[in-house]
């Protein structure tokens, strides 16, 4: 089974940014998209943004416009750019590269 491990999570204030990573064990990564999910408190675990092999994005719309999902093949590492992060962007978020999680990693919005 492809290993998958995501951080890059932090403490940040409203307003500020935070870059996750993505780094995966398998030398097919390039085959599959990069999916990004959260689960905030209290809160069943969302698909936030996908990034399909072709180049296509989607978003969810609560994040729209303010984060975006990229990759390095030849890093074998996917990326969650998340700008002006607000308290509502607060949970722990995961990477899923075709159906491998990683662990997950906290991001916490606060001032």
């Amino acid at each position: 089974q492809m290993q998958v491990a995501d951080s890059g999570g932090g403490l940040v204030q409203p307003g500020g940014s935070l870059r996750l990573s993505c780094v995966t064990s398998s030398d097919r990564f390039s085959i599959y998209a990069v999916a990004w999910y959260r689960q905030r408190p209290g809160k069943r675990r969302e698909l936030v943004a996908t990034l399909f092999t072709g180049g296509s994005t989607n978003y969810l719309d609560l994040v729209e416009g303010r984060f975006t999902v990229s990759r390095d093949n030849s890093k074998r590492t996917g990326y969650l750019q998340m700008n002006n992060l607000q308290e509502e962007d607060t949970a722990v978020y995961y990477c899923n590269i075709n159906g491998s999680w990683g662990q997950g990693t906290q991001v916490t919005v606060s001032s």
